[in-house]
């Protein structure tokens, strides 16, 4: 579900301003992987998220956008709902919602974190992902090689 304030013709020039500044984080640590082929080890290079999320709110706030996450419980579909809004200073604003996980992964409170988290960080940023539209956008790389 996506909605945004009446008019986003402010905050639109302020994103693409915003996503002419983003680049993609330098792939400073190293990953391996016991024996991913025939021949061995697998080792690859990766940036961490945090330096991706760095990049991204610098960007956003020097063009006074902030980024406000929230969720909430929709019972009809027993669904955990994360929604994320980005509010330009001057009162636009434009929103998405995710659905995180289903309600009886609350039982499982590690669970229920890793989907939050994942919601969190990789969802909205990922440019394969429809959630962030509109969100500026990074190929971040999380710690897990998968």
């Amino acid at each position: 579900m996506h909605h945004s304030s009446e008019s986003i013709g402010t905050i639109a020039a302020a994103l693409a301003k915003a996503q002419l500044e983003l680049i993609n984080p330098e792939k400073s640590l190293t990953g391996t992987i016991p024996g991913m082929t025939p021949k061995g080890d697998r080792s690859f290079r990766y940036a961490p998220l945090s330096a991706g999320l760095d990049l991204v709110r610098k960007s956003l706030g020097r063009y006074e956008i902030a980024t406000v996450q929230t969720t909430a419980i929709d019972q009809e579909a027993g669904l955990v709902r994360l929604t994320t809004v980005l509010a330009h200073s001057s009162g636009e604003w434009v929103s998405s919602e995710w659905p995180v996980c289903p309600v009886s992964e609350t039982a499982s409170p590690q669970r229920m974190g890793t989907a939050l988290t994942y919601a969190r960080t990789l969802r909205p940023l990922h440019p394969r992902r429809h959630c962030g539209r509109g969100r500026p956008r990074f190929t971040p790389t999380s710690d897990s090689p998968a």
